[in-house]
């Protein structure tokens, strides 16, 4: 007599809270019902609905589910019609009619398929594999469940692995595995314990107890069916309060206290006609009818075998039909009609042995099929081996060929690679020569420039200042005019201003600053010069210059650059204003100069033949470095070279 709990929070694919708060919730969503547009939220309205009717109103909750359903069908939305199913076999299976619950669960699993959504087709295929476990189709449940636990281990969801576990506690107890199935039930209950969340932990106390009354454990068992009724009255669910009255009935039966039956079955057979729960009804009418036959009220207890007869003779709950039969055949002996009585029990006997047939038949056309598939398999096998052997030598010999041609495509790559690699080094080896080459240039120049700078100095420099000393002399010494004084005194400013170009140009060649200072002081100086000349007005900066020390060559180069780049500003682009900005980072140094002018086109460089572009070009090649110029006629001028370390 013991009623298996059907499973439905694994179900939900949008779970609604109705602990407590059935009417309310359900109130508050009818409303919505009016307003509702027609898409993919009112789809979830009428699901979410017909969930609150479940535990109190099947039929209703059907209607709902279908509404959901033709919705989902005319929006062509999937998911929709996947919730549909898993809502409405639900209450398929409460009801009895396992064959239609299997028949859509499977189609769920190919509409998850459809959509290749990972957590729908768990959801489905354990659905599926639910719906024929009722149906006693156990292999089909496992191969079901199975795939399911492959999918659900991919999700890594605790909640829908504990709900998982309970599912599978239940077929572990129809396979008479009831210690696997009690270590599953009571991992579920410590999860479901530790969230708190009542409707999965009522399921998996009823559950487990089961379990518990397969091992003769009864105490423990009605422990947990008693919580679980206490759970299912909390949240208003009378599915779970129905079967934990006809489970904790069962145990009263088993243990002989048959004065207590009457209030268990009672309320089940009540809540039974209620939801329409036609299997449950039967069991509540069979449990009145052994109360009113140990109270020897046997008009009573031969009018529920009726009544439980009447619903499974009209079902396909034949294993429950037996047990009516059995107990029918009790009750017909204590009314004395034991001809009746007899034809009862020879029914059953009949209905139990065709059951055991058929249970025969289909483990032999099982076995014939497992068999048969060996066998085709094996076939195969052969037939693979053949053919793989057929093959091996055609692969082989592809294989030959193809590293034939893979080697030698290997070693034409390896002489093309080895060109390239000399034409570059012949490559390299010029630009080394061409450096060298413009190195030698450059310090040739620097020298003659230093020599000149030395003779302009020491030789010119000194002659002119000789010539100012004697004709200072000489003016102390001579009475001259007026027009004489006057004369000498525009003599000797031009001396001065001799003597002052002279070391200016003799600065120019050779500065001092670089050498003795080093080279941001020297270009701050020359912008300076400039600034004091009133040729153009240079602005200078410098970032990370302090402490640099460059090699001689290097400082004298990128001064040379700044130098002929200032130059050509002032001869050529009219320029007001300009700015000199020169950086220096562990990567490299950069410099960046910028004028006010008149601009020109970058391209005509391309042609240019001129002997400052072309020093300035040699410079950024010795020191291996790049150069980008900006500039447009009448929008000035941009030149940002980079040199690295």
């Amino acid at each position: 007599m013991k009623s298996l709990l059907l499973y439905l929070g694994l179900f939900w694919i949008v779970p609604i809270s109705v602990q407590g708060q059935v009417q309310m919730n359900k109130d508050s969503l009818l409303r919505l019902m009016p307003t509702a547009k027609e898409d993919t939220n009112k789809v979830l309205l009428y699901i979410n609905i017909g969930q609150q009717y479940e535990g109190t109103d099947p039929e209703t909750a059907k209607a709902y589910y279908r509404q959901a359903r033709d919705l989902s069908r005319k929006m062509n939305y999937t998911l929709g019609e996947i919730r549909f199913i898993t809502n409405y076999t639900y209450l398929l299976n409460m009801q009895g009619r396992y064959d239609s619950s299997i028949q859509l669960n499977l189609q769920s699993v190919a509409l998850a398929r459809q959509i290749n959504h990972t957590e729908y087709l768990a959801k489905c295929l354990f659905n599926s594999g639910t719906s024929y476990q009722y149906a006693g189709m156990y292999d089909s449940a496992i191969i079901q469940y199975e795939e399911g636990k492959k999918v659900f281990a991919l999700l890594k969801n605790e909640m829908l692995e504990a709900r998982s576990k309970d599912i599978l506690q239940l077929l572990y107890a129809e396979l008479h595995r009831y210690d696997k199935a009690i270590e599953l039930g009571e991992s579920a209950i410590a999860y479901f314990r530790k969230t708190g969340d009542k409707y999965p932990l009522a399921l998996s106390l009823s559950n487990t107890g089961l379990s518990y009354v397969s091992t003769g454990k009864l105490d423990m068992a009605v422990s947990y069916f008693k919580e679980s009724l206490a759970l299912g009255k909390e949240i208003g669910d009378l599915q779970i309060e129905t079967t934990n009255m006809l489970n904790l009935g069962d145990c009263l039966i088993q243990t002989n206290q048959y004065s207590e039956l009457l209030p268990y079955f009672k309320r089940a057979l009540e809540l039974s006609q209620i939801m329409g729960a036609k299997e449950s009804e039967a069991i509540a009418n069979r449990g009145l009818a052994i109360y009113y036959l140990w109270k020897n009220e046997l008009p009573l207890a031969k009018k529920h075998m009726d009544q439980a007869l009447e619903i499974t003779a009209n079902s396909d709950q034949r294993v429950q039909h037996r047990r009516n039969l059995e107990t029918f055949s009790s009750v017909l002996f204590a009314m004395h009609r034991v001809q009746d009585a007899e034809e009862a029990l020879r029914t059953s006997t009949i209905l139990g042995d065709s059951l055991n047939g058929e249970l025969i038949q289909q483990t032999t056309l099982q076995l014939e099929k497992k068999y048969e598939s060996e066998r085709k398999d094996n076939q195969i096998r052969l037939q693979q081996a053949s053919l793989k052997q057929k093959t091996t030598l055609n692969y082989m010999l592809i294989g030959g060929a193809l590293a034939l041609l893979l080697i030698s495509f290997l070693l034409y790559l390896n002489y093309r690679h080895k060109q390239r690699l000399q034409v570059q080094r012949i490559q390299e080896l010029e630009t080394e020569k061409q450096l060298m080459a413009t190195e030698a240039v450059l310090k040739g120049e620097e020298q003659e420039r230093s020599r000149l700078a030395k003779d302009l100095h020491d030789g010119l420099g000194g002659m002119l200042s000789g010539i100012k000393y004697s004709l200072n002399t000489m003016k102390g010494n001579q009475i001259m005019t007026p027009e004489n004084q006057q004369a000498f005194e525009r003599s000797m400013d031009m001396l001065d201003s001799s003597i002052k170009e002279m070391r200016r140009v003799a600065h120019n060649m050779m500065p001092e600053a670089l050498l003795k200072f080093g080279l941001d002081t020297a270009l701050r100086d020359f912008c300076n010069d400039i600034n004091q000349s009133g040729a153009l007005k240079i602005t200078y900066q410098s970032f990370g210059m302090e402490g640099v020390q460059w090699e001689q060559s290097t400082a004298i180069t990128i001064y040379r650059i700044v130098q002929e780049l200032l130059n050509n500003t002032m001869k050529h682009a009219a320029a007001r204003t300009a700015i000199v900005q020169v950086g220096h980072t562990p990567e490299g140094t950069s410099i960046t100069v910028e004028d006010d002018g008149k601009g020109f086109d970058p391209l005509i460089l391309k042609g240019a033949r001129g002997i400052g572009w072309t020093n300035i070009q040699s410079r950024i090649s010795y020191l291996r470095g790049r150069w980008d110029v900006q500039s447009e006629p009448g929008k000035g001028t941009s030149i940002h070279i980079e040199i690295n370390s």
